[in-house]
């Protein structure tokens, strides 16, 4: 099978070197962005520049359309030369398998199928953290990836749940395909062992499994996903649900216990950071984005939030119950100066 041998040596040598010359912490996180998703993208990038708070070497790997690279790379570079030691980036370009790129370029999402193509694409990379677009970290990125040491041997990925709660899963009651452990899982969040998805050959299991399966999946590359690691359950670790808390986990009620640990990463699926349906999530949202790179995080960042999360709006609503869970983590690490 054809693994995209002259695309794996560009992207090498656009990136060698850049994971393993260095010995300090670097994390690396690739997002793929089409469309109207700039802006959201670039929100995901500053939660994660504005939660870093051990000052760990952060590694952006975009993949976008042309068009939309440009206005990635002017904004990425103006940022870090305000903080030139916190972070690197690379605007990349979409690479899917020959003959059949359109396919997979409109499976689901705009290009959100090429996060199955990143062992092949990456290389260089050891170790990865994908995420979607609508993202936002509330937590250090370090949190989510310390999970990679706790893997056992034959473990390539971490995902979380779908669902917790039976009652109002998806794949439990709609699914037309096999998927994960009961309810399937969400692939929002994703961290990978990019060297040991290489030795597992991923992209020969993911390709048959696109054509088996293509004309009963409904959530594009999520499904994929869920179909593989169901007849491959061993690979798969489980990720706590503050690890990509979603609308679901409270519109009805709060089906994922946060209150230890705070929500870690809120994840804004099904259009939730753009509407009023549960406005704690649209507040969430606004505050980082309205956050300039190198303001008091304190000042500019978390008052603003808390004030946000006080309206009558977000108090009446049920997921606006996790007010003090949404702001564990932060009202932690930005203390008043």
């Amino acid at each position: 099978m054809v693994i995209f041998h002259s695309l794996q040596v560009f992207f090498l040598r656009i990136l060698r070197g850049k994971e393993l010359c260095s010995i300090e912490r670097r994390f690396n996180i690739a997002v793929v962005a089409c469309g109207q998703r700039l802006q959201e993208t670039l929100t995901m990038i500053k939660s994660a520049l504005l939660f870093n708070h051990y000052k760990d070497k952060l590694h952006f790997l975009v993949f976008s359309e042309d068009q939309l690279g440009i206005s990635f790379k002017e904004k990425l570079s103006d940022w870090k030369s305000l903080i030139p030691d916190i972070f690197d980036f690379d605007v990349l370009p979409l690479r899917f398998p020959p003959n059949s790129e359109t396919e997979w370029k409109t499976l689901f999402k705009p290009c959100a199928a090429q996060r199955l193509f990143l062992p092949s694409l990456l290389q260089s990379f050891e170790s990865l953290l994908y995420v979607d677009t609508d993202i936002i970290f509330l937590s250090p990125v370090s949190e989510v990836w310390n999970f990679l040491a706790k893997f056992n041997e034959s473990q390539f990925a971490a995902l979380t749940p779908e669902h917790e709660d039976p009652n109002i899963g998806w794949y439990n009651r709609f699914a037309r395909h096999p998927y994960y452990g009961s309810l399937g899982v969400n692939s929002g969040v994703m961290l990978m062992n990019l060297t040991r998805m290489r030795q597992f050959k991923w992209e020969e299991h993911v390709l048959p499994i696109h054509r088996e399966y293509k004309l009963r999946i409904t959530w594009g590359d999520q499904d994929i996903i869920n179909i593989l690691f169901y007849y491959h359950p061993e690979k798969l670790y489980i990720l706590p649900c503050e690890f990509n808390y979603r609308p679901d986990h409270c519109m009805y009620m709060n089906v994922c216990n946060t209150s230890t640990n705070g929500i870690k990463i809120i994840h804004g699926n099904r259009g939730y950071f753009h509407s009023n349906k549960q406005p704690l999530f649209r507040a969430v949202f606004e505050a980082i984005e309205n956050y300039q790179i190198g303001n008091n995080p304190y000042i500019d960042f978390l008052i603003p939030l808390l004030n946000a999360l006080e309206d009558p709006l977000v108090l009446k609503s049920n997921c606006g119950k996790l007010r003090k869970e949404a702001t564990l983590t932060a009202s932690k690490i930005f203390i008043e100066q």
